[in-house]
């Protein structure tokens, strides 16, 4: 858990420690695995980011992360609904019916209008007109390109997708970017973001850029355990029992 770099997003911030960090995600370490030819790989790892304190956010939680090789990021979704399917029969709960909506069409559905193409204003509108209607298990898949992340870009947008449920974000999947000079130059801008924004820029870690020049196609999600258990259980803040930021 304690690394070189903890995250390429530059909204993350982690713990620092020592000369290192603890890690937001355990991606980058798996990442590496997956390069070094293991086709089938989970971690289920404490992760830490600072400031995140409040119902549905807390310094410390649980991250269920998994890579396929030779799936795509559509694929993954039926990982993922079966999983949370056979967590809510084991715990008595049953869910409805899974949706699937591409990101584009959910802004034309609930506002009347295309997204914005500000980055800013969009994840405005997102956040205050759209998350919340998310209340049946959705997943919103085809980002626009500008937030890939780690993904693979297909013309104008992500392969990437997040499932809500009842408003809430569990779980976040790319179909895996394999280009390493493309991950430089998004470190490079993401790192460009946080100096604006008056912060340290996270150090690029070469291994990582190193993995993604050599892995083979495939697709990753991470599911926020702590998130999981708090809609199952009907919880009205994820902090219960937690030790305060």
């Amino acid at each position: 858990m304690l690394v070189r770099s903890p995250a390429l997003e530059e909204n993350l911030h982690a713990p620092v420690v020592g000369e290192g960090f603890l890690h937001t995600s355990p991606e980058f370490a798996l990442k590496r695995v997956l390069a070094a030819g293991l086709c089938r790989i989970y971690a289920v790892s404490p992760c830490f980011r600072e400031e995140e304190w409040g119902p549905l956010h807390t310094r410390e939680f649980t991250m269920v992360e998994w890579y396929r090789v030779g799936a795509g990021y559509l694929e993954l979704m039926e990982d993922v609904e079966d999983l949370i399917q056979y967590c809510g029969t084991q715990m008595g709960v049953p869910l409805p019916g899974f949706e699937r909506h591409r990101y584009a069409d959910l802004f034309e559905r609930f506002t009347g209008s295309p997204a914005p193409v500000d980055a800013v204003e969009r994840q405005r509108v997102w956040i205050n007109e759209i998350e919340k209607q998310l209340q049946s298990p959705t997943f919103v898949y085809d980002y626009p390109a500008d937030e890939a992340a780690f993904s693979e870009i297909r013309g104008s947008v992500a392969e990437r997708f997040e499932l809500f449920f009842q408003g809430v974000e569990l779980a976040n999947a790319f179909s895996e970017l394999r280009d390493p000079e493309e991950l430089r130059q998004r470190w490079d801008r993401n790192n460009t973001a946080r100096v604006k924004d008056s912060r340290a820029p996270h150090p690029v870690d070469e291994r990582v850029i190193e993995a993604v020049s050599t892995h083979p196609r495939a697709a990753g999600i991470a599911l926020g355990f702590d998130r999981l258990l708090y809609v199952l259980c009907n919880l009205s803040d994820i902090r219960q029992g937690q030790i305060p930021g």
